[in-house]
């Protein structure tokens, strides 16, 4: 049997958190790490058809467009500002966040997203779209911190020394 080069993909869920925001981070660094791809995917939910008049209903395809347009730019932010050269796609897809992310890491070797919980109440560990990656992804997931200065302080001791990111509660 002839083997196949395998690049590897890397899976990240943004929706223009802090928390996503970190989980970004980390997919890009990873992924140079890896010398993998990283896929930046939205989940973006159709509007309300009811708060809207008829005759002004949102495009669909222009939201998931606008949306995958302001990902990519955020990523060439944080290439120039990390000083990584690592593939990249940011694509925006219709969807409740859990199965867009479950589907989208279908093909994928790493699923990263951020940590956001919601209070004592709900989702006591993790945010809910964490939780439910963890829960059916079809492959390992890291959960990233939440931002904060300590988890600052290790991300730059971390990029000055070349190593990987300190890995998430989960991974």
């Amino acid at each position: 049997m002839g083997a196949t080069a395998h690049r590897g993909v890397l899976v990240v869920g943004v929706d223009g958190s802090a928390g996503a925001d970190a989980a970004l981070r980390y997919a890009m660094a990873e992924g140079q790490r890896r010398g993998a791809a990283v896929r930046a995917v939205m989940a973006v939910r159709p509007p309300e058809m009811f708060a809207y008049e008829a005759y002004v209903l949102p495009d669909p395809a222009e939201a998931r467009a606008a949306a995958a347009r302001r990902v990519q730019a955020r990523i060439e932010e944080l290439r120039e500002q990390l000083g990584l050269d690592v593939e990249t796609e940011a694509v925006a897809v219709p969807g409740s966040p859990v199965t867009t992310l479950v589907d989208a890491a279908r093909d994928a070797d790493l699923l990263v997203v951020g940590h956001r919980g919601h209070g004592p109440w709900r989702s006591t560990l993790l945010g809910s779209v964490a939780l439910g990656a963890v829960l059916h992804a079809p492959c390992p997931v890291t959960v990233v911190p939440a931002p904060g200065p300590a988890a600052d302080a290790a991300h730059a001791a971390a990029a000055e020394a070349g190593t990987p990111l300190p890995v998430g509660p989960i991974a």
